[in-house]
């Protein structure tokens, strides 16, 4: 991606905080979406409720990410409906953050208004990043990174945040504790939340429900109602966990 796509794109992002709210939460219908002889998403239906936390899981190539970018504007269905709230932020694999600006500047791409540098420095105390605001990105763990993009999804206060698997590219424990962020965030700010992943336990770690996509369109879908500490280990975690490689395809028969 070029230097210039990139700032569209970040703008286009922000730019969609501004657009009329149509409903609470999400709602998917009949959405289609081809590319060429190709039908990625083939009829979807999909709805998030307000402050839900769904987890989109599927195989790589299933259409999570068309869905993901079809929900945050950029890009557009070839049929059906889709509503979604005026303020809304996505979150990317890669963090995105432009190197020739410090990790403040990266926060507040993209706002305006005499309150921005002190809305941007709320978010990155609320990722736990007080005092890195003049960091330059190089300077920053992978981790860090990764929270500042999350610091700039949170910083325009969006009522739908949209994680296109934020974490794949972490390290195990920098991961487990990015699970942590989200479920601390998720206390504070009161946005739906959909994460696209391919990972079953970070599934299970965060979701209010799964929905597993296949061919297109939403398969099974199962409700996460687990506490903490049955979401690390429990029979019913184990349970889920099968049923979820099941409908992926992948649990073993023996």
């Amino acid at each position: 991606m070029t230097t210039d796509e990139r700032l569209r794109e970040e703008q286009t992002i922000k730019a969609a905080a501004t657009n009329p709210r149509q409903q609470t939460g999400v709602l998917v219908e009949r959405v289609v979406r081809t590319f060429g002889e190709r039908t990625v998403l083939d009829h979807l239906d999909l709805v998030i409720d307000d402050e839900e936390l769904v987890v989109l899981l599927g195989p790589s190539g299933c259409g999570k990410s068309t869905l993901l970018r079809l929900l945050a504007g950029l890009d557009r269905p070839d049929g059906g409906r889709i509503e979604v709230p005026a303020k809304r932020a996505i979150v990317f694999q890669g963090d995105r953050l432009l190197p020739w600006q410090r990790v403040l500047r990266n926060v507040t791409l993209g706002l305006h208004g005499p309150d921005a540098d002190q809305k941007a420095r709320k978010a990155l105390a609320d990722v736990h990043l007080a005092g890195r605001e003049r960091a330059w990105p190089k300077q920053l763990s992978g981790g860090e990174a990764q929270r500042v993009a999350l610091a700039r999804a949170l910083v325009a206060e969006p009522e739908l945040i949209l994680l296109d698997e934020p974490f794949a590219a972490l390290d195990a424990i920098t991961r487990v504790r990015m699970h942590d962020l989200v479920r601390e965030l998720r206390r504070t700010h009161h946005a739906s939340m959909l994460l696209v992943t391919h990972d079953v336990d970070e599934a299970i770690a965060l979701a209010d429900r799964v929905v597993v996509m296949s061919n297109g369109r939403i398969g099974n879908a199962h409700p996460v109602q687990l506490s903490a500490a049955d979401r690390a280990a429990s029979v019913a975690r184990e349970e889920l966990r099968m049923a979820l490689l099941a409908d992926l395809g992948l649990a073993n028969p023996h």
